[in-house]
């Protein structure tokens, strides 16, 4: 009897013993799937996506003229061949190219959404043309190291063009090299005397006047040119944008100088529509985000424009448009006391609007209210000038 209960007793050892480790060989199947599945979902030791974006390495008397522009994009093109296409869209009327750069990974082959970030229309708006070519530099070098910056550029097509007028740049003048305002070429409401605008042209194919002044009656005319994209320079954009239009083009940025506001349609004397209440909407919605977020303002415009870029963006495309006027009129060279200074301040203050488009794209393309935050660097936006 003493045996059998031995037995019993080893028998029972066995059993419990063989219990231990059967729970413990699945207990370690269990850590080892969890470890496996952690290791599957988890992101590539060499992009860090959480790491905070960081700013181009710029000073405050680094303009770029259109020389050092085309050369800076070049730069681009060989540094980031992956993220950069470089291509011309036209020429100037002195035979300088257009140039046009898109960023987006080339590597993903997803649908992508497209928007359009111009400057320089007016060439003597320096500041204009470097902001999307600060932009330009801040996605690029924070490309697979910042989550949102690499989330953008896998999913968008960031088309910029930096000098529209590269004539005007090059000379320091508003105007192109024919004397005709750029921005007031576009085909809506054209040619409208209470739009401020005549429809003039280059007289004689010789003679440029740029502007028609009547002193006393306070009364000022900008000459559009003689007919809607008569400049080789608005139809190298109006060929970009329709080109867009097949890329689901999403927003339009058209950045001048030095109003320090956001503008949305209409500039028109004479609008061709009313503008649906959900996108009004949209509208007050984002010029309501700038003035909380950055030291942009949101104020009544004085004066009617028509043939603008943005208004005939939004009448053919119907994607939310916006003049960017960087600078304020005390820092703007032609009124106040700047002389083209606090250039990276100034850049700065350019970030925080694109970014939040940018984060946003997905919302402004079906006119939907862009609520998305993105979290800027240190230092971003800056303190106002004092």
């Amino acid at each position: 009897m003493e045996e059998l209960k031995t037995v019993k007793g080893l028998l029972g050892l066995k059993v419990i013993f063989l219990l231990v480790v059967l729970l413990a060989v699945n207990l370690a199947g269990c850590v080892q799937e969890k470890n496996h599945l952690q290791g599957y979902v988890e992101v590539s030791p060499e992009v860090k996506l959480d790491e905070p974006s960081v700013l181009p390495n710029w000073k405050d008397d680094e303009y770029h003229d259109y020389y050092s522009t085309v050369q800076k994009l070049r730069g681009f093109n060989r540094m980031f061949p992956n993220l950069v296409d470089l291509f011309s869209i036209g020429k100037s009327v002195s035979g300088r190219d257009i140039w046009c750069m898109r960023l987006t990974n080339e590597g993903n082959n997803s649908v992508k959404l497209s928007c359009l970030i111009d400057g320089c229309i007016h060439g003597c708006e320096w500041e204009a043309g470097e902001a999307p070519l600060y932009l330009a530099e801040y996605l690029l070098i924070n490309f697979g190291k910042n989550a949102t910056v690499s989330s953008i550029l896998n999913t968008t097509e960031v088309y910029i063009v930096p000098l529209v007028n590269p004539d005007g740049r090059e000379n320091d003048e508003r105007w192109n090299a024919n004397g005709i305002d750029l921005n007031r070429n576009f085909d809506v409401d054209f040619g409208r005397l209470r739009g401020h605008v005549l429809p003039l042209g280059k007289i004689f194919g010789r003679i440029k006047i740029p502007v028609v002044s009547v002193p006393l009656l306070g009364l000022w005319f900008t000459n559009c040119g003689r007919y809607p994209f008569s400049e080789p320079e608005t139809r190298a954009m109006q060929g970009l944008m329709e080109n867009l239009a097949s890329h689901n083009f999403s927003f339009y940025v058209n950045c001048h100088t030095a109003m320090h506001m956001v503008i949305t349609p209409w500039n028109a004397f004479k609008p061709p529509f009313e503008i649906p209440s959900n996108e009004e909407n949209v509208f007050n919605y984002v010029k309501k985000w700038v003035v909380e977020n950055t030291e942009y303002e949101d104020k009544p415009m004085n004066y009617h424009a028509s043939g603008t870029a943005i208004d005939w963006c939004f009448k053919e495309f119907h994607v939310p448009s916006f003049t960017f006027e960087i600078l304020s009129k005390d820092y703007e060279p032609g009124s106040g006391h700047g002389k083209h200074d606090h250039l990276v301040h100034w850049m700065k203050t350019t970030l925080p609007f694109f970014m939040y488009l940018l984060v946003n794209i997905d919302s402004l393309k079906d006119w939907k209210l862009p609520i998305k935050q993105y979290p800027l660097p240190d230092g971003v936006p800056p303190q106002p000038l004092r």
